[in-house]
């Protein structure tokens, strides 16, 4: 990306702007500090329950923000619960010929997941309500995306961070606007199993999402999984570790864990540390026992998904676990 792009902002899930219209303002500011030129889309700050009772209105969004050529990014301006309803609505053919910077997280996984089988990259990184409107209170993840975002580079290595956050003060209070709630000191990513260097290409997103998708024509083949590196994370709703060890197996059911490379698991928000220790022991549980893939490199607790600062997965850009030097590394720029 570079200064002066022009980049539409859409809203394809919930409509949070209209709900906290001062916590997405500051969100455009960001953006507009960025150098960026920032275009709302029809979707940006309609209101919630237009946009739930209409969703071929928020795909409408999407399809002329790719088919715009002018456009060079989309950002959605927060997840939400159903854009897995959108998906029907959307016209491959205008997204596949225009490929485009898109971003967000967690609800909008499926958006990301669509576009990516088409052959796009996607961007599992900060929305404009969630991320990008603390951007002036989280130095870490300015930084990230200014590197991230606008250097050119061919490698990146992946940073861990001293510090993390989670959730965000009360949005309803004026005055919360841009803040986030008090620091936990870091912790060091987790390497639950794995010796090797492994490459793959990422793919992933919100674990909860994911599974809105599954058994529908939308979700990958068994094909698609193939070297991959799969990456997962929680979000706020906080499903415990038996939820996240039953939707791992059924990974494992599909046959995924023959075909993929490497897993990463985003911190999980709002666990306790008896949670995470047994959320890492039914990682190892599923993966290596259940289905005896004990060499299989598997790395939790990492800096993307719901808390801050997060980090931005490029799905489809081929990356490397190296287990030995605890490293995670893109291999190619995720700009084509």
């Amino acid at each position: 990306m570079q200064t002066g792009d022009k980049v539409a902002v859409i809203s394809p899930s919930w409509g949070g702007p209209s709900i906290f219209p001062h916590i997405y303002e500051l969100g455009l500011e960001a953006l507009t500090s960025l150098g960026l030129d920032v275009v709302e889309f029809p979707t940006a700050r309609a209101e919630a329950d237009y946009l739930y009772r209409n969703p071929e209105v928020r795909a409408a969004d999407v399809n002329n923000a790719f088919e715009d050529a002018e456009i060079k990014a989309i950002f959605a301006g927060i997840g939400g619960d159903d854009s897995v309803r959108i998906l029907p609505f959307l016209d491959p053919k205008i997204i596949r010929n225009s490929p485009k910077v898109i971003m967000g997280y967690s609800d909008t996984a499926t958006l990301l997941t669509y576009c990516n089988q088409l052959g796009l990259v996607t961007f599992n990184g900060p929305s404009v309500m969630a991320g990008f409107s603390q951007w002036n209170a989280i130095p870490e993840f300015r930084q990230h995306i200014k590197e991230f975002m606008f250097e050119s580079h061919d490698e990146y290595v992946y940073p861990q961070h001293d510090r993390y956050t989670e959730g965000h003060p009360d949005w309803r209070k004026q005055e919360n606007a841009g803040k986030v709630n008090p620091w936990k000191d870091g912790e060091d990513w987790q390497w639950l199993q794995g010796t090797s260097v492994v490459g793959g290409q990422l793919y992933g997103g919100c674990i909860e999402v994911l599974e809105f998708m599954k058994e529908t024509e939308f979700w990958p083949s068994q094909e698609f999984w193939n070297g991959k590196i799969l990456f997962l994370e929680t979000s706020e709703e906080k499903p415990g570790p038996e939820q996240v060890k039953w939707m791992m197996r059924n990974y494992g059911m599909q046959g995924v864990y023959d075909r993929i490379t490497g897993i990463l698991v985003g911190r999980a928000r709002d666990y306790s540390d008896a949670e995470k220790t047994q959320l890492y022991a039914n990682l190892v549980d599923v993966v290596s026992v259940e289905f005896g893939r004990s060499d299989l490199p598997i790395v939790a607790n990492m800096g993307f998904g719901h808390t801050d600062p997060q980090f931005v997965l490029p799905l489809g850009v081929k990356a490397e676990i190296d287990c030995a030097k605890r490293t995670l590394k893109l291999l190619e720029s995720p700009f084509r």
